[in-house]
This record gives C-alpha cells, structure tokens and sequence, in this order.
C-alpha cells in the first residue's frame, strides 16, 4: 500500500464514508462513482518513498513536476548572484516537497497572495508563497512553496532552527501549484527547462 500524506485524510474519509453508506443504501453505482473520487483524491495524498542520492555538494530537486523556468533570480534574499529554477506540479505529480540540500532552517516566511496559473512566470511573485531561507556551510538557498489556480493551501512542516538532511520532507501544496528553488549562481546546474523532475532523487546540479 502507497503511504498517505497526514494532511490527506480530512479530504479522503469524507467521501469515502460517503461511498460506503451509498453501497449499504444499495445505489451501487454512485458508490462507486464517489470511491473512485476518493481513491483520485487519495493518489494526489501519496507519499512514496524515495532512495536520496548520497553525493558531496549534491542539489536534489525538492519536487516533482516539470521544470518551466530557469533563469536569473531578480531577489536579495541570497546576498550573492542567484538562479531561479521553477518546478511546475500537476495534479497528477506526487505533492510531498523534499529539503534539496543537506542545511539548516534559517527562516520561514508566509506571503498572501494571487492564485495565478501556476505555469506562469508571474506566479513565482504574485502568488501565495511559502519561502523557506535554508543555510549551509557552503552557501544559503530558497525553496519557494507557490499555490497555484487550484491549489490554495501550502503546508509547511519545517520551523526555523530546523536542521534538515538532503532529502527530507519539508511540506506539500494541495491540488497542482509550483516550487522555485532559487541557488547561487555558482552552483552547477544539470538541468534544463522541459525536463522532468522528482522530489529527493533528481540532481539539480551541485553547491560546494
């Protein structure tokens, strides 16, 4: 059995009693119909396991989904030359965001915004976002937790102080959104835009 985000089971019970009390009630189709919503609902909530890659300086990709952007980080939060790799999820992705970087939690900052599509470069600034500061010995990086047009509930399970180790499930976004991981610009980057990622196993690039 695929393990099931906590935050999950307040969307996935509801319909699921629901299914069950139709199929006692005998109307077995629309039993049916509403587990099948439930099950839908319970796949968006999966948390697979991941096999984290073990590597020096290794930047791992703190979600699933498409890459839709790389390009240069216009913020001052890094204090140094950064680069913005934005990471679009669909509803079909798993949603579990991963700590990319071996760090400490040096801040967590909650922004109310828009609900833009969440492909859109506009999204990463105007949109509701979870930015979490991360700090390591060889140098800070963000990961930008960004609702999008469905999804408007951002879970954050870190707190600042925290340390993380590569890998580590840091939070999720319900129901499709966006992760910008934004890095110094010294970094090596290994990938591209259009390129698929995974959260805790793909390699972004590089910070040593």
């Amino acid at each position: 059995m695929i393990p099931i985000a906590r935050e999950g089971w307040p969307f996935i019970l509801p319909p699921l009693s629901v299914a069950v009390i139709l199929w006692i009630a005998g109307w077995p189709t629309t039993g049916t119909i509403t587990l099948i919503l439930a099950v839908s609902v319970a796949l968006f909530f999966r948390d697979p396991p991941r096999d984290i890659p073990k590597g020096e300086g290794l930047i791992l990709s703190p979600a699933d989904g498409t890459i839709v952007q790389v390009t240069r980080y216009i913020g001052s939060e890094l204090q140094e030359p950064a680069t913005q790799i934005s990471i679009f999820l669909s509803v079909l992705n798993v949603h579990i965001n991963r700590a990319p970087f071996p760090a400490v939690v040096e801040e967590v900052t909650y922004k109310p915004g828009a609900f833009r599509i969440a492909w859109q470069a506009e999204a990463s600034a105007d949109n509701e976002q979870n930015l979490i500061a991360l700090k390591a010995p060889e140098g800070r990086l963000l990961v930008k937790q960004i609702a999008g047009l469905i999804a408007r509930r951002i879970v954050c399970r870190v707190a600042p102080g925290q340390k993380l180790e590569a890998g580590e499930r840091i939070g999720l976004i319900r129901f499709g959104s966006r992760v910008d991981l934004i890095v110094p610009t010294r970094a090596e980057l290994l990938v591209k835009r259009g390129d698929r990622v995974y959260g805790g196993t793909s390699v972004i690039g590089a910070l040593r």
